[in-house]
């Protein structure tokens, strides 16, 4: 499936935001996402199924000092 990531084309096969997230190898715990301009919970990763061409934003927070 086409779609846009944090503003980079990809085609991935993944039916879910929760597919994305376990893609890219990201810690769920540490990430918030966006789709289409509204953030997505959590909770609501497995239910939200995409379409080609949404767009996506990944946000995963670091530590560090």
């Amino acid at each position: 499936m086409k779609l846009l990531i944090n503003g980079a084309k990809h085609h991935l096969d993944v039916a879910t935001l929760a597919d994305v997230v376990a893609h890219f190898e990201l810690e769920p715990h540490l990430v918030v996402t966006e789709v289409d301009g509204e953030i997505i919970d959590r909770a609501d990763w497995e239910q939200t199924t995409l379409t080609v061409e949404m767009k996506i934003e990944l946000v995963q927070f670091v530590g560090g000092g």
